[in-house]
């Protein structure tokens, strides 16, 4: 008897809680849940909206539930965040002019290790 309170009591707490965010799909809300990962919170050093509760963070994610609903694109709402916040505020940062030292040191950092590796003399 008492297993069946206990069912009873999780089965009532998941049918009658409401969810925070209102979505018109089930597309929007996955789109939602990709994008609060791929955006940095405002506040918070190095982590993602998704793991933050910081109000700026909130204010945010209702912010994005609002384009989404509005059927603003994905790029809208990353271009509205980088504008807002700045371009640090996506871990993917825009390949532009100022970020190709960014994209491209790396590859050349590589590449020069390679060569000195091969054609180093041998004594």
């Amino acid at each position: 008897m008492r297993f069946l309170y206990i069912v009873i009591l999780f089965a009532s707490v998941n049918l009658l809680s409401e969810s925070i965010y209102n979505f018109q799909n089930t597309e929007d809300e996955i789109r939602f849940n990709n994008l609060v990962k791929e955006i940095r919170c405002p506040k918070c050093t190095s982590g993602s909206l998704a793991s933050s509760n910081a109000p700026i963070s909130q204010d945010l994610k209702l912010k994005i539930v609002e384009m989404i609903n509005n059927n603003k694109s994905d790029e809208e709402i990353k271009e509205y965040i980088s504008e807002r916040f700045g371009a640090d505020s996506l871990y993917e940062p825009v390949f532009t002019e100022d970020t190709y030292f960014l994209w491209f040191a790396p590859f050349v950092l590589l590449l020069i290790t390679l060569l000195v590796f091969f054609f180093r003399k041998t004594e």
